[in-house]
């Protein structure tokens, strides 16, 4: 092979040099062989230290659980002894309440009784005020809604009464004057408002000249107003041109229907209503038209019309219009009922309310009351039952003493007493201090004594500071 011939030619011209490589390769097969003997060693090094640390991990995670578990079991005990010394605390705060309820009841009934029912009787009455006001105006509104579904119906018969009374009526304006006023009270009794109090028919008034003047109707407003109503019935020129088919007699009948209604604005406004003594009216009066198409023909034909009856203050109404301002009327007088009332109430409700204020101020100065003569009871018993020297112990050692009671001390009251071992320490020093009297002897043996009973010592002995 040409590469090995020429690499077997230069190591024989390089023997030098050959040498020195082989040298160097031997070198380095010793540092190698030794750096594999140094990684061999840190290597089994570092294998007995993971192996040493794995088994500390393994011991700590054991202990670690170990510690949870304890932790868990703790914190599961903590909370229940919480739960139980809860539960135990709302026992004993459920239990005091219970008792002072109880005994705050039992001493506070009869009067809490006499303090409570002048309350409660006009709570009573205010809450059936406010009934009644609610029921009135609910029925109130109620018959509201069928008198305007009424309504059509109620012009429908006016309109078909006025045609049936057209040809009786218009020869006679008596007639036709009484027949206009009667249409127009039956629209004023559907209306709502009462005749008398709300309005009068055919009232005598005096103007500025002493002129009598009897309008129709004079309807009551609220504070002191008044609103006068006068009728008019234009029917013969109307009934001409309604039954006419010539064009020039219908022109004539109609011009003569119009003239007729001008005239009625006129001389109503001529009256002057408005200036009568007596009356608060304001400066326009209704001029009621009985037959609503007679209204309609009049003023859809001659715009003028309006115009001028505005000008003299009168306002020309039919039976619907008239109906629908008489409600408007009505419901202004209702609602001024009920603010009456309301202010009734409003008087009730202030006065209730000065009643349970009393009564509150009442409720206070009581808890403050009872707040004291609590503190105060607790403060005797602590005296009684309490500390050392307390007259529970000491009435007990008069007992042992050898005083007669006719009946003990009730157990509730004793239990409760602390035992006061110097309660008689001052006692037992006065009988050691006195050579009359020997200790070793019973005390119903001290002289003076002629029976043996015990409860008679004291009562009897020289020791009279202690005689029970």
């Amino acid at each position: 092979m040409p590469v090995l011939e020429t690499f077997s030619q230069w190591v024989a011209d390089q023997p030098v040099l050959v040498l020195s490589l082989m040298a160097a390769i031997s070198i380095l097969v010793l540092i190698l062989a030794g750096l594999l003997q140094r990684a061999g060693q840190n290597n089994r090094r570092l294998l007995a230290d993971y192996n040493d640390l794995k088994l500390a991990l393994r011991e700590q995670q054991i202990m670690l659980a170990h510690e949870r578990q304890s932790a868990a079991e703790k914190l599961a005990l903590l909370e229940h002894n919480r739960d139980a010394l809860k539960q135990e605390f709302e026992n004993l705060a459920n239990r005091i309440f219970d008792q002072k309820s109880e005994r705050f009841s039992q001493q506070n009934q009869s009067s809490m009784d006499t303090l409570l029912k002048p309350f409660r009787d006009q709570l009573s009455d205010f809450r059936q005020r406010v009934e009644t006001v609610h029921t009135t105006e609910t029925r109130d509104r109620q018959a509201l809604r069928s008198e305007i579904k009424s309504l059509q119906e109620l012009n429908r018969q006016i309109t078909e009464e006025a045609s049936n009374l057209t040809r009786a009526l218009k020869g006679d304006k008596k007639i036709q004057g009484n027949w206009g006023e009667l249409i127009l009270e039956r629209v004023l009794e559907r209306s709502g408002l009462r005749k008398g109090i709300e309005y009068k028919t055919q009232g005598s008034y005096r103007d500025s000249d002493n002129q009598l003047l009897r309008p129709d109707v004079v309807v009551h407003l609220p504070d002191n107003r008044n609103l006068v109503i006068d009728s008019k019935v234009s029917l013969v020129a109307y009934q001409q041109w309604v039954i006419s088919d010539e064009g020039s007699a219908r022109d004539a009948a109609l011009k003569q229907h119009m003239d007729a209604v001008r005239n009625h604005i006129r001389s109503l406004s001529d009256k002057d209503y408005s200036q009568l003594n007596g009356l608060r009216s304001p400066d326009f009066v209704l001029l009621f038209m009985p037959i609503e198409p007679a209204f309609v023909a009049a003023f859809q034909h001659d715009d003028s019309l309006f115009s001028e009856a505005f000008e003299r203050k009168i306002i020309v109404v039919t039976p619907t219009t008239l109906l629908a301002t008489l409600r408007t009327i009505e419901n202004i007088w209702r609602y001024e009922r009920q603010s009456q009332n309301a202010r009734l109430i409003a008087e009730r409700a202030s006065a209730v309310y000065d009643k349970l204020r009393v009564f509150v101020e009442a409720m206070e100065r009581l808890g403050g009351q009872l707040h004291t003569a609590q503190g105060s009871y607790d403060s005797a018993m602590n005296t009684l039952t309490r500390g050392r020297g307390n007259l529970i112990s000491q009435a007990n050692r008069f007992v042992e003493l050898g005083v007669r009671v006719k009946k003990e001390l009730p157990k509730a009251v004793t239990e409760q007493a602390e035992v006061d071992p110097e309660a008689g320490s001052g006692l037992d020093s006065a009988f050691d201090s006195e050579p009359a009297l020997d200790r070793n002897k019973s005390v119903s043996d001290t002289p003076g004594n002629t029976e043996p009973g015990a409860g008679e010592s004291i009562e009897e002995n020289s020791y009279g500071s202690n005689t029970v």
